[in-house]
């Protein structure tokens, strides 16, 4: 078996859809991990945003009850007891924006107490009376680090007396998030690996059937008609593709072989005729040249060689009339003139003509057709060419003494002819093909007897134009029987069921 691949295999449907998936997958992971690791920030954020505002509420409460405590002036207010957590920022301003306490941890610089964004969000708190929370950028011993904050506005007696600014380092969440951000990086490459592999096995049992179909379809290609997809497929897309495949490929085998034996059967043909032609050639060569250098010389002689001469003439020209009408007849060139025909009678006719030579040979020729007989639609003249061939085949093989009959029956819609005779029989093996054009059972008899080998085939032509069948049933030794069928007319189909109906209504006789 010959197989292909592609010329190009980096460019290969293969390579290609894995190359999609793969990209579609690792670009869905990617936004995904970029998703997740905003969350996670966002969800620290959101986290250290929470404790600095609790540790600001906690520390204003603080503030509060140290004021209230020490005469409500800020004057008495002990800065020791508002020192600020790890690495955070506190700073207390009074109701004018001045400060009354600023609080630092370590690495944080007091620096940061003079901060311009520190003072403009206290003053924001102090115009709005609300909390406010934030990010900002503090000053730290190594340079500055960001942060976030966290205002609340003191309240005391129904009077916003000042208000705190609380600041922490993301420090620890730093390290967390450093640490998530490479289990995502992790698992992301994970995922792409599983990805790549997963996209490889799923491409190539969908490549798989397209490389089985293109290995049938380059077999086809040079010749192997019979070749198939015979793995079982899903019933998909791709299933009904292999499936069209087979079909195609039956089509396509079919009409190979036929276009094969049509090959054969034009051989057969120029083989046959090139014989039969050269039989009566030879004849009329042999006989002139004959008649031309005096080697018979007695008249009467020459006027029995001249009358072979006409008659081997006469074959010719029959042989010739038959390849013509057989043509003609295959190429549907005849034209048929239907119309209702009775068959009785037109066998009559046609019996009276071959009733002589059946007469001189001893052999008794019959009509059975009924004179009731529904009509037949056909041409009289096609159909008296159909029962002339077949009782002339029936003649020239039946012996002395013999004996020829026609009948027929109306049934299912058709008439059926049958020519019976009492002759040789064709043997089994030959049945199958007695109407195959120059086909002849027995070539020696069938040049004694004159035939051209188209009789029957021409018969079957005829019958086939009609809309009709043929077949032939035989005994060897024991006769032949030759049947075929015809429409019957609208007429009589219309008739048949009165018929029936009168037949039905007659009493019976005692």
């Amino acid at each position: 078996m010959r197989t292909t691949t592609p010329q190009n295999s980096t460019f290969s449907l293969k390579s290609k859809l894995v190359l999609s998936y793969l990209l579609v997958i690792l670009g869905t992971v990617l936004v995904l991990s970029f998703a997740v690791a905003i969350a996670v920030q966002n969800y620290f954020y959101s986290l250290q945003v929470s404790g600095t505002s609790r540790a600001a509420t906690y520390l204003a409460s603080q503030t509060l009850n140290y004021y209230s405590h020490y005469g409500s002036d800020w004057k008495n207010l002990p800065s020791g007891n508002l020192v600020a957590g790890d690495q955070s920022f506190a700073l207390i301003v009074d109701n004018s924006g001045n400060q009354v306490v600023c609080a630092n941890a370590r690495p944080l610089s007091y620096s940061n107490c003079t901060n311009t964004n520190v003072s403009q969000a206290l003053k924001n708190t102090l115009q709005s009376g609300n909390a406010s929370t934030g990010s900002i950028q503090l000053d730290t011993d190594d340079g500055n680090s960001a942060a976030v904050y966290a205002t609340v506005p003191l309240n005391y007696g129904g009077q916003i007396i000042g208000a705190i600014y609380v600041a922490q380092i993301n420090v620890a969440y730093g390290g967390i998030l450093s640490q998530i951000n490479q289990y995502i990086i992790l698992a992301s490459l994970g995922v792409a690996v599983i990805a790549a592999l997963c996209s490889y096995l799923f491409v190539r049992r969908f490549v798989r059937p397209l490389e089985l179909l293109t290995t049938a379809a380059e077999n086809m290609k040079h010749g192997s008609y019979t070749q198939r997809v015979t793995q079982h497929f899903p019933q998909d897309e791709v299933g009904l593709l292999a499936q069209t495949f087979n079909e195609m490929a039956d089509t396509i085998e079919a009409d190979v072989n036929e276009l094969r034996r049509q090959d054969q059967m034009r051989r057969d043909l120029i083989a046959n005729i090139a014989h039969d032609l050269a039989t009566p050639l030879t004849a009329i060569q042999g006989l002139s040249e004959a008649l031309a250098d005096d080697v018979i010389s007695d008249p009467e002689s020459r006027q029995e060689t001249a009358q072979r001469i006409g008659r081997e003439v006469q074959r010719l020209r029959r042989l010739v009339a038959d390849v013509r009408q057989m043509t003609m007849l295959e190429a549907g060139q005849i034209h048929l003139d239907l119309a209702p025909l009775d068959l009785h009678s037109l066998v009559d006719e046609t019996v009276a003509v071959i009733a002589p030579e059946c007469e001189a040979l001893g052999i008794k020729l019959q009509n059975n057709i009924p004179a009731d007989l529904p009509y037949a639609e056909a041409d009289s003249d096609r159909v008296t060419q159909i029962l002339l061939n077949l009782l002339d085949n029936a003649r020239r093989h039946t012996n002395e003494g013999g004996q020829i009959s026609v009948d027929a029956v109306e049934k299912d819609g058709q008439v059926r002819i049958s020519v019976r005779d009492t002759g040789v029989g064709i043997d089994k093996d030959d049945l199958p093909h007695i109407f195959e054009r120059f086909y002849r059972a027995d070539r020696s008899r069938a040049a004694k007897t004159g035939g051209s080998g188209l009789g029957l085939a021409i018969v079957k032509a005829i019958v086939t134009a009609h809309g009709g069948k043929v077949w032939a049933e035989s005994t060897p030794g024991q006769g032949t029987t030759v049947i075929f069928t015809l429409p019957l007319a609208q007429q009589a189909q219309q008739r048949i069921p009165q018929i029936q109906q009168v037949q039905q209504n007659i009493p019976a006789s005692n």
